[in-house]
This record gives C-alpha cells, sequence and structure tokens, in this order.
C-alpha cells in the first residue's frame, strides 16, 4: 500500500473546534510537516482547498526545495481556472519537482462557497463540467509530448489550439485522483481517473464503492485504483489511544456542534451526507461515536470531508488498514492533530507493521528542461532549427 499524509493548509490544533492548542499557520511550520513526511518515508501529502485553507499550488510550490522524494497531491478546481492553464501550471510543477505532482480533482459540495468563487451550477452541471475540464486537462498534457495541439467543443468548455510547449516528466500526465459519492461522481471517476478516493466510511460500505467504480470502469475498458482518507489516532496502547480521542473533541461544545452540523446539512455533497450519517450530531462517548471496530467518527462533529479516524494501538490500526486493502484500497491518505507529531508517531508505530509501496525508483528517470527563449512565443529554441539540442536528455 501507498501511505500519504496531510498539509493542514486550513489550520492544525491539539483540540477540534477551539482556538485552544491551535498552532498559527505559517509556511515555517508546513514546511516542518512536509519534510517530516518526506524523511521518514511517506509516499507523498494531500493539500486541501476550498475558502477556508491557504491556496495549495502557492503552498506546495513553496515546499519543492525543501523536499526530495515526497509527492504533493495537489487540488484543481473546475470553475476557477481554465484546464488549459491548470495543465501549464501542472506541466511547470511536475518539471521542477522531478515529477513528483498528483492531481486532486475536486468538484465541490458546498454551493454557498461555490457561489463565493463564481461557480453558480446545480450539482449534476458540475459534475458535466468537471468532465470536461479534466478531459481538456488530460488531452493537452498528453499531446505535449509529441506537440501537438489540441481542439475540444463541449456543452461547458472550449479551446483552439491548446498547446504546451514543455511537456510534464510523468507521460502521459500527473496521475488524476478524485472522491465523490454520487453516482456522477461515480461515472466521472471510471471514465477520467487513476485513483478512486472514498473518506472512511465502513469497510463494506467502501468495498461497495469500490465494486461500483471498478464496475463501471470495466465497462469502458479502463481500470482503477482505489484510495481512502482517514484520520488516525494511534497510541501505544488501546486505552491510550481511546483517551486521546476524548481529549480531540474535550473543548468543542455543543453549540459549535449543532452550528457546524446546520453547515453540512445545505452542502449537496452526497459524500458529507454520509459522513454526516454516521454520527447525526448525537453524543460524544465511545458508544455512539464508534461506528464499526476501532472506526470513530468524532472527527465529523465539527469538520467538513473525511470525518472518522482509525483508533487504537499499532496492531489494531494496521489491522484497519489491510482490512480496507481487502476491500480494494491501493492507498491510504491519514492526518492527526496535530499533524507533526503525529506524522512522526504513525510512521514510528504502524509503518514497521505495514508493507509499503514507496519506491524511489517510481519517480521518473528523465528530466525535461527548457532551454533559450521561445522563439516567436511558439516554437521551443530546440525544434525552431535543424541544429538544436534535444530539451529532453537521460537522467545521469
Amino acid at each position: 500500500m501507498k501511505v500519504l499524509w496531510f498539509l493542514p493548509t486550513h489550520g492544525d490544533s491539539r483540540y477540534l473546534g477551539t482556538n485552544e492548542g491551535a498552532r498559527p499557520l505559517t509556511l515555517d511550520y508546513l514546511r516542518q510537516i512536509a519534510q517530516a513526511a518526506d524523511q521518514l518515508g511517506y509516499y507523498g501529502v494531500l493539500t486541501p482547498t476550498g475558502r477556508s485553507c491557504e491556496d495549495p499550488w502557492v503552498v506546495t510550490s513553496a515546499l519543492i526545495g525543501a523536499t526530495q522524494r515526497l509527492r504533493f497531491l495537489v487540488a484543481v478546481r473546475p470553475g476557477l481556472h481554465q484546464p488549459a492553464l491548470a495543465a501549464r501550471m501542472a506541466a511547470t510543477f511536475d518539471r521542477l519537482s522531478n515529477g513528483r505532482l498528483l492531481i486532486n480533482l475536486v468538484t465541490g459540495g458546498d454551493a454557498a462557497e461555490l457561489a463565493g468563487d463564481g461557480v453558480v451550477t446545480t450539482h449534476a452541471q458540475r459534475y458535466e463540467a468537471s468532465r470536461e475540464f479534466i478531459q481538456i486537462w488530460r488531452d493537452i498534457l498528453t499531446r505535449s509530448h509529441t506537440g501537438e495541439s489540441y481542439d475540444f467543443a463541449g456543452q461547458h468548455l472550449h479551446v483552439q489550439g491548446a498547446k504546451l510547449l514543455f511537456p510534464p516528466l510523468q507521460n502521459p500526465h500527473p496521475p488524476v485522483w478524485f472522491g465523490g459519492s454520487s453516482a456522477e461522481a461515480h461515472d466521472l471517476a471510471a471514465e477520467q481517473v487513476e485513483t478512486y478516493l472514498t473518506w472512511g466510511e465502513p469497510p463494506e460500505a467502501v468495498k461497495q464503492k469500490f465494486d461500483d467504480v471498478r464496475q463501471r470502469a470495466v465497462s469502458r475498458g479502463r481500470q482503477v485504483k482505489f484510495g481512502v482518507r482517514l484520520h488516525v489516532i494511534v497510541r501505544e496502547t488501546e486505552a491510550e489511544a481511546w483517551a486521546a480521542a476524548d481529549q480531540l473533541i474535550s473543548r468543542v461544545d455543543d453549540a459549535t456542534v449543532a452550528r457546524a452540523q446546520q453547515t453540512f446539512a445545505k452542502m449537496d455533497s452526497e459524500g458529507q451526507r454520509r459522513m454526516a450519517a454516521l454520527h447525526q450530531g448525537k453524543g460524544r462517548s465511545r458508544a455512539e461515536l464508534e461506528i464499526h471496530p476501532h472506526l470513530w467518527a468524532g472527527v465529523g462533529l465539527v469538520r467538513s470531508g473525511a470525518g472518522t479516524a482509525v483508533v487504537g494501538n499499532p496492531q489494531q490500526v494496521a489491522a484497519k488498514l489491510r482490512e480496507y486493502q481487502e476491500a480494494g484500497a491501493d492507498a491510504f491518505i491519514l492526518s492527526g492533530y496535530p499533524h507533526l507529531e503525529e506524522a512522526y508517531r504513525f510512521a514510528e508505530l504502524v509503518f514497521p507493521l505495514l508493507q509499503l509501496d514507496h519506491g524511489d525508483d517510481q519517480l521518473p528517470t528523465k528530466t525535461v528542461q527548457a532551454r533559450g527563449e521561445a522563439v516567436a512565443n511558439t516554437l521551443p529554441t530546440d525544434t525552431a532549427s535543424a541544429t538544436a539540442t534535444p530539451a529532453v536528455r537521460q537522467a545521469a
């Protein structure tokens, strides 16, 4: 399995739902987390997106030089920028990071937030536009390796003569990850992405979603990998782990939980609805929030998105991840509060119990470099004349 960690660009704390124990969100702190994940051997880090977060492209670009092997799973959001620009950004990031970019396609599920960003469409229309967006994005990057231009005329998006002069290192393009629980999301995953993600529902529910996406992909002649987004609370003993879970929500009050649940109820995200249904805003006890053995829904009382955590000692946590792996998961995106210390704790306690697929040999073996100034803003100098030298050379 591949295990990724999380960059908390929306803030970090020891306690949910309060400023107590909160940490200033600075580049230095995010650099500490990224470097820890890099040195500990995590496959990559997910960076969230939305109005409550720092911009994921700006943040992760600033961390390229501070890391060596860590992949960055960075969000693209249809409607916020054009697919041709997103393709150019991705190619640049991929070259500068030596092929360490992963793409997280985010359609969005909060209509109020989307409207504030200028996206005023229905749930179905967003998925239609997302399908066109990622198809254009993929095709532009794929054709960049051969220098072809690209035309597309869709219901929502159009491009004419779209072209990238310098391709990404990863061929044909950086892998696309995507999560969604609706039928439209499953169709999009089956048709367009490399890895389908789900938040941490009980394993049998996760397997049903994976099976549905897999069947839809097979009907299109494709294969899709699968991943689970979870929080983790691991301690040397089970009792210590559950005490840490209780402590995490010990400062949040009922009014804050109620306000959060009211906000979640207004969203048109099927995944968010499923997360909220796991706990329904009820109670704080382990009996009320442990929805499956060692799967705890307490985070979702106040946090949108991923709302469940695997809780237990190292052997119990590893066993739960293997249970998801048996359901079809190839990758896990994990997080814990605070993210710096918990990155160390999970790696030290649980990594030795897992079979990880984090090999550095999976990074690209070629470099792509622009040499000289493009001729007439159209031709790379290596193709403008017969005497030019190749822009792609084998790495030493």
